[in-house]
């Protein structure tokens, strides 16, 4: 709980916490991780996209390694455990190991991904898309809101954007990744629960929308004749509500949305608006998306403006290994408390190392189920239970059992 304070004071506003990826604040942020790695015996680096990776030699050579970890940034004005909490719970829980002169049989290892949230380049989970050799390169190519394009973030951070590739991990090195995360939302709370076992990550889109109606003067032209933007606009944002109302297992968002060069006696031309769009099920989600387009495809052909549509993030919904998710709940078992499975609703790093490996996760309490908020907060009484549970999952593993890969269980 200490370090997770010090942490949230690598911030981009000293009112706020902000943190976001190849900033001064992600180094200083990355520094820090790397010295309380150190601290619990492990070796620290910084991989070829900045995310940082710890590594925790096991007893036995050539023993496949489980991978830990969760992500350093956050979202602008965000609560200090989203993320942070699945980087340094793991850590201490090692360096509980290292100071009693313990090793596992298998390798540990730590990873602090560098961007998760795709906050600054629109990107998300870019740094464990990375570790999974799932990064398109053209995602080099994105360009951040002051007009830098990631691939000079990156030399500017000291990273060579042309060795981005080398972060991929080897996959039949890999026994599986599991990630311990704040819950994001009101279940445990709800049944007195310190912790839960996830079952399965919703499926997710992001879309950036572009509006192309006619600037004119706010005097002069009559309502009939107008082709705002904005209004336009509007009239999406509730459809999108609407919509996601009706389909059960979907939830949409539009988090951002901007008048372009607006002023207030112009009608606006050029409106520019994000869409966040999850499902349980990836057949819920494409049905929502689908309603989507024709209900924008209908406001545009009615009000004469264009909605220009690019995706810029896509995953399908992931399940959790099975053999993970009885491993974790009998650890829960294990330090008595009872065995709550559930869902996530959040993306997490875990959906993109289910390209690589098997996943399962680890959710812990937090206060009203509110994050990405100042207002986040969990106990440290919850959190020494997670590190109980953690640490008992971490004496049982077996890194060489076998179930499925994260793209076996997919499709399942």
């Amino acid at each position: 709980m200490e370090w997770l304070d010090a942490l949230a004071e690598c911030s981009e506003d000293s009112a706020e916490l902000t943190r976001r990826y190849l900033t001064p604040e992600h180094a200083r942020a990355a520094e820090m991780i790397m010295g309380w790695m150190r601290e619990a015996g492990m070796s620290a680096r910084l991989d070829a996209v900045g995310n940082v990776v710890g590594h925790f030699p096991g007893r036995r050579p050539g023993a496949r390694r489980l991978v830990l970890g969760s992500h350093q940034d956050t979202v602008r004005n965000a609560g200090r455990f989203d993320g942070a909490l699945g980087v340094l719970l793991p850590i201490a829980c090692l360096r509980s190991l290292h100071k009693r002169g313990e090793r596992l049989d298998y390798p540990v290892d730590v990873i602090a991904f560098g961007d998760e949230e795709g906050v600054r380049f629109q990107a998300t989970l870019l740094g464990s898309q990375a570790v999974a050799g799932t990064l398109d390169p053209e995602m080099l190519q994105a360009v951040d809101e002051d007009g830098v394009r990631l691939q000079e973030a990156m030399r500017e951070f000291g990273l060579d954007p042309d060795r981005a590739a080398d972060a991929a991990y080897d996959r039949d090195e890999v026994a599986a990744y599991v990630e311990v995360h704040i819950e994001q939302g009101p279940v445990l709370e709800a049944e007195d629960l310190p912790v839960g076992v996830v079952t399965s990550i919703s499926g997710a889109v992001r879309l950036r929308v572009e509006v192309m109606g006619r600037a004119g003067h706010a005097g002069t032209v009559p309502m009939h004749l107008r082709r705002d933007a904005l209004a336009a606009a509007s009239e999406a944002v509730v459809a999108i509500e609407r919509i996601c109302l009706d389909t059960p297992g979907t939830v949409g968002t539009v988090g951002m949305l901007r008048t372009v060069s607006g002023a207030v006696n112009v009608i606006p031309g050029v409106v520019e608006f994000t869409i966040d769009l999850r499902g349980e099920r990836d057949d819920l989600r494409q049905t929502a998306q689908d309603r989507i387009d024709e209900a924008l495809a209908e406001i545009a052909a009615r009000r004469g403006v264009h909605f220009d549509c690019v995706p810029t993030h896509e995953s399908g919904a992931r399940l959790c290994s099975p053999r993970l998710v009885r491993r974790l709940g009998a650890a829960v078992a294990a330090e008595g408390f009872e065995v709550r499975r559930l869902p996530s609703g959040a993306g997490h790093d875990a959906m993109a190392m289910a390209d690589l490996t098997e996943i399962g996760m680890l959710f812990v309490r937090c206060k009203e189920g509110i994050s990405h908020h100042p207002a986040e907060s969990m106990t440290a009484a919850d959190a020494e239970v997670a590190a109980r549970v953690l640490l008992r999952f971490l004496d049982r593993f077996d890194a060489d059992e076998r179930e499925t890969t994260g793209r076996e269980a997919r499709a399942a």
